[in-house]
């Protein structure tokens, strides 16, 4: 997962934000263009990632134990995003409501499926099944919002804090900050961000926009496999986190271009007051976390 966390999300972030806001007779355009841009990268990723490891003939791997499922939230997120990225341009290209969510959803599933692919012909990894679970539920979390109410009531946002982990293990934790945003799991936390609207009717744009989080992270977690670390003194801990959060698409900007912006901000989580129970029955309060 760390090797694609985002490579394709931001392509599709830029190749959405790009298209004009008006309505097009183009069905065609944003389907070619999304496979143009997934084979790409699926070109680059083979040459610049895998190549580098020994290759082997399919086969499964269960990896389901390793990083406290942290990276199956990477991949639930991952679908997620490139779902709600691409669905204004499908929608924007001719195609109506549904078949916008649709396609939207199973372009993003439908890429991941060709990463698990690749994985599966490479000796260090294997095609994941639970991976596979955590791109699914990535995508029928934004389908099925889209389907039943017409918007997102439900995002899953990211955050990221650079710990003193990573350098105890560089080579699967990362060596620089570009490498730890994406591989340091001690520093992601994956989040749950609840619509005020779920709770209460609409009543003004301010409270509308209002969210409430629920934040899954780890800590001391310097392998992918909970033994090894218990044997060298590491205990690894899940952390529950709950703050408050902003839906910025919800604001009625008045500008189209901060619309876009907004689009793209709305990935990630703001940095607020928030609430830490350990997995110990540790609670610690934070004025500011990200």
């Amino acid at each position: 997962m760390r090797k694609v966390f985002l490579f394709f999300f931001i392509l599709q972030i830029t190749f959405a934000q790009a298209q004009s806001d008006t309505t097009c007779a183009c069905r065609t355009k944003i389907p070619m263009t999304s496979a143009a841009i997934g084979l790409t990268s699926f070109y680059f990723l083979n040459d610049l990632w895998y190549s580098e490891y020994p290759r082997s003939n399919f086969h499964f791997f269960d990896d389901h134990k390793e990083w406290m499922q942290m990276d199956k939230w990477g991949h639930a997120f991952t679908v997620y995003q490139i779902s709600n990225q691409l669905y204004p341009a499908f929608l924007r290209t001719g195609y109506n409501e549904k078949e916008s969510a649709k396609y939207a959803a199973l372009t993003g599933w439908s890429y991941m499926l060709g990463i698990e692919t690749l994985d599966g012909f490479s000796k260090q990894w294997g095609f994941s099944a639970t991976d596979l679970t955590a791109n699914t539920a990535g995508a029928l979390l934004y389908f099925i919002q889209q389907e039943k109410w017409g918007e997102q009531k439900i995002n899953l946002k990211f955050s990221y804090t650079p710990t003193r982990f990573a350098m105890l293990n560089p080579d699967q934790l990362g060596r620089n900050f570009q490498q730890r945003l994406l591989k340091d799991y001690n520093g992601q936390t994956y989040w749950l961000s609840f619509n005020s609207t779920l709770f209460f009717s609409k009543n003004n744009t301010f409270r509308d926009a209002i969210n409430f989080n629920i934040g899954f992270s780890t800590t001391e977690m310097i392998h992918a496999k909970t033994n090894n670390l218990l044997v060298n003194n590491f205990h690894p801990t899940r952390e529950f986190l709950f703050s408050f959060d902003a839906d910025l698409n919800r604001v009625k900007w008045k500008r189209k271009g901060m619309k876009k912006i907004a689009r793209i901000l709305s990935v990630v989580k703001i940095p607020l007051p928030t609430f830490e129970i350990r997995g110990d029955g540790k609670i610690k309060f934070h004025s500011f976390y990200f």
